[in-house]
């Protein structure tokens, strides 16, 4: 049997071994993980029964074959009906779907929320022209911001940074209210040193106008009738316990279908001969020696650390692989029994909290990038739904810096004094339990050596056996979805016995349709 050689057990890695099996009976899969559990970033960790989903990893996507292997092993619950509250929990049910409270292996249709929380108030993101928005930013700004995106109708910028891409889309008072602090937050660095490319990526299909035209679209046809832009999906699915529960699934398949998972096994050295990789060396659980051969290989680990093992790799790719940045993130769970904040909304929430998976923090004078709370993502991701609420603070960090060598009790004071600053608990806000998880290279970055990116993913494909998968595989923020779409395309070309001509797995996640607005990673 041809061995298979599989780096990563995340969504890119445990789709292409998942795939090759289901396709195949002529290779022998073995996944080689670094770390001790499936799902890499897409995991979610269990503390004292309160769930955390890392980063936040919405079930979406336009691609019917992706659909269909969500679906085979989680079955949709079906249709929501978001103001009905069924037994003490924000969960509907609908004829014929699986029934949430007996059957663990079930997609939840979720309310997709997401609002901008800036000097106190909530903004619609996407920002939407609405009564408001209006009103949370007053009638002169309001007016200031309309000015400046008609300027921008008549005046575009070369788009040579991140920030002209936005002001192009935006105008410039709604880029400094609304993305400029954040982006700097997020990426340690000023969008005018960012590239474009990261926006055209993430951005490329929303814009002012866009939201503009879904919002009268949908107010006179409703909201079935036209395609959106990922970033104006209404609803999108979820796993009842998070999507580590999904990947766990997909793991246990693969080993029941022969292919094997080695945990704790960190690979070291890719050694090659002749522009294939034959051998890889790993350092194990106690750091013993593990080797493994290879007829092909497909790796999702972070670029920068597959050319650092690899041999005979020319001067000038090694030096563009290193220099190669990441941000790193860091998830401080908190628990508390309620929020400051009050349910102004008219969507129903149990026990009336605000309806919000995600609240962006645009707060001036915070570290803090983004909230979740994890009882809307799924009720069942909390231990005690009825009378907690159980979040989710993210910062974003670099690895070895002032903020990522904190202890986990300063995490997680300065994310109570940070929620008292800005309202989010009461000044006697006790929290009642909580638990810090670090990610490094969560998120590859677009600048530094990162404009030089064509040159070594070039180089990398002329190693005919080598396969490039997920976002840290390919250097490129995507969603879950479009790893997993890596991973679809290079199992065609291992099928078909293509080596030579690897294009279609680069070209996930280019098309204009197929993509999502920066913050809704699904980290």
């Amino acid at each position: 049997m041809k061995k298979v050689v599989v780096i990563g057990a995340g969504p890119a890695g445990l789709t292409a071994a998942y795939k090759l099996l289901c396709d195949s009976a002529e290779y022998e899969v073995i996944i080689l993980e670094e770390s001790s559990a499936a799902g890499g970033i897409s995991r979610t960790v269990n503390h004292n029964g309160n769930r955390m989903d890392i980063g936040g990893h919405r079930f979406f996507t336009k691609s019917p074959e992706i659909s269909a292997m969500w679906e085979k092993l989680m079955p949709k619950q079906g249709a929501p009906a978001f103001d009905d509250i069924k037994l003490s929990r924000q969960v509907s049910l609908t004829p014929g779907g699986p029934d949430p409270e007996s059957d663990d292996r079930v997609m939840l249709t979720r309310r997709r929320i997401s609002r901008i929380y800036y000097r106190k108030r909530f903004f619609d993101y996407p920002v939407k022209m609405n009564y408001s928005t209006v009103r949370n930013m007053g009638f002169a700004v309001t007016i200031k911001a309309g000015l400046s995106y008609l300027k921008t109708l008549f005046h575009k910028y070369p788009e040579i940074s991140l920030e002209k891409f936005y002001i192009n889309r935006f105008g410039k008072k709604l880029y400094t209210m609304f993305f400029e602090s954040y982006t700097e937050k997020l990426w340690g660095r000023h969008p005018r040193d960012i590239s474009a490319d990261w926006g055209a990526q993430r951005v490329k299909g929303v814009s002012l106008v866009a939201v503009v035209k879904d919002f009268f679209i949908k107010k006179i046809y409703g909201t079935k009738v036209h395609k959106v832009e990922t970033s104006l999906i209404e609803e999108f699915s979820y796993p009842k316990f998070g999507p580590g529960h999904y990947w766990e699934l997909v793991a246990s398949q693969v080993e029941q279908m022969g292919g094997r998972i080695i945990y704790n096994c960190k690979v070291e050295k890719l050694v090659q001969e002749n522009g294939t990789i034959v051998h890889l060396i790993c350092s194990g659980k106690n750091s013993e020696t593990l080797e493994y051969d290879a007829d092909t290989v497909i790796s999702s680990m972070p670029l920068k650390d597959l050319v650092s093992g690899l041999n005979d790799v020319p001067d000038e790719i090694r030096t563009i692989a290193s220099g190669l940045p990441y941000r790193d993130f860091v998830t401080i769970g908190v628990l508390v029994k309620n929020l400051k904040l009050k349910n102004e909304t008219k969507l129903k929430t149990l026990n009336n909290i605000v309806p919000d998976c995600w609240i962006y923090v645009q707060e001036p004078g915070v570290k803090l990038g983004r909230i979740q709370i994890f009882n809307n993502w799924s009720p069942y991701m909390v231990e005690d739904p009825e009378n907690t609420v159980w979040l989710g603070l993210e910062y974003f960090c670099s690895e070895n810096d002032e903020y990522w060598n904190k202890t986990d009790d300063e995490w997680v004071k300065l994310g109570h004094n940070e929620l008292i600053s800005m309202g989010v608990i009461d000044d006697g806000g006790k929290i009642c339990d909580s638990h810090v998880v670090k990610v490094k290279k969560a998120y590859p970055a677009y600048f530094d050596t990162y404009c030089d990116i064509d040159k070594l993913t070039g180089y990398l494909d002329t190693i005919n056996n080598l396969y490039c998968v997920g976002r840290n595989g390919q250097h490129r923020y995507n969603n879950m979805d479009h790893s997993m779409a890596t991973s679809f395309a290079a199992v065609k070309n291992i099928l078909s016995g293509s080596t030579r001509d690897k294009s279609a797995v680069w070209k996930v996640n280019t098309e204009k349709e197929y993509h999502e607005e920066k913050q809704e990673k699904s980290v």
